[in-house]
């Protein structure tokens, strides 16, 4: 990474997280911070993400999957946040390039998301993290909403050593689960009308079943509580939601 980026990531790291997500300034300079890189999927295409580099090296890693929004400042502003706990962030881009605000349009790119190209770069990019020179070898993922479904996604594509689903659809079968490599942490509102007790409720069975390891916690919250710049933001369960993943991950990672 450049001295620049590095200055931008260092003159913010001071800043709590949710200051920084809920500002399009402090998050446009956050994002600035992070180094754009592509590679070449094992399906042949060409990908890219933006890449936050901790201090400390060798570092653990951590892809972070966007919300159907696409890959913005703010998940690139998560980047920078866990670069600057000490991990190799790749905010990964399932979008090629395309973000909006729109929930119409938001809509649209998710119905045209082609799952084989998706679960592509999903895999592709955990064994580019796996082969990091800057990497120790271990790596997490995290997503938000239709990231949370691809975080999960992308640990079934690829084997990682931990995964975070904030409020993502996880409804999967036991022998789809068995693919497994790693323990699943999971962040799932009471008042959340898609993701419900039911889907997680099926979901811990199915992991039982499967003899996978599943932690899963409630906030009394809407869809989206962890989204400072969204009417259903909850600060306290964002902040708790966010230390427990930061914990998570430390637990598993470190």
């Amino acid at each position: 990474m450049g001295l620049a980026r590095r200055d931008i990531l260092v003159g913010l790291a001071g800043l709590p997280l949710a200051a920084v997500l809920a500002d399009p300034r402090l998050a446009r300079a956050a994002a600035a911070g992070l180094e754009t890189v592509s590679i070449t999927t094992a399906g042949g295409r060409e990908v890219s993400a933006a890449l936050g580099v901790p201090a400390a090296l060798p570092a653990p890693a951590v892809i972070l999957v966007h919300e159907w929004w696409g890959l913005n400042d703010q998940i690139k502003s998560v980047a920078a946040a866990l670069a600057d706990e000490g991990y190799l962030a790749l905010a990964i881009d399932l979008y090629g390039g395309q973000v909006t605000d729109d929930p119409g349009r938001a809509r649209e790119l998710v119905r045209a998301l082609s799952a084989e190209a998706a679960t592509d770069a999903c895999a592709s990019w955990v064994g580019w993290l796996r082969g990091h020179e800057s990497g120790t070898g271990k790596v997490g993922t995290v997503g938000w909403c239709f990231g949370g479904a691809w975080s999960l996604n992308a640990s079934l594509a690829a084997p990682v050593d931990a995964t975070v689903v904030y409020y993502g659809n996880v409804k999967k079968g036991r022998d789809r689960l068995a693919s497994l490599a790693g323990p699943v942490l999971g962040h799932f509102a009471t008042r959340d009308k898609w993701i419900n007790e039911e889907m997680v409720g099926g979901f811990e069975a199915e992991m039982a079943a499967a003899g996978k390891s599943a932690e899963n916690h409630w906030y009394e919250a809407h869809h989206g509580f962890a989204n400072p710049t969204k009417a259903a933001y909850d600060e306290e369960d964002a902040a708790l939601a966010w230390q427990r993943t930061l914990d998570f991950f430390a637990a598993h990672l470190g």
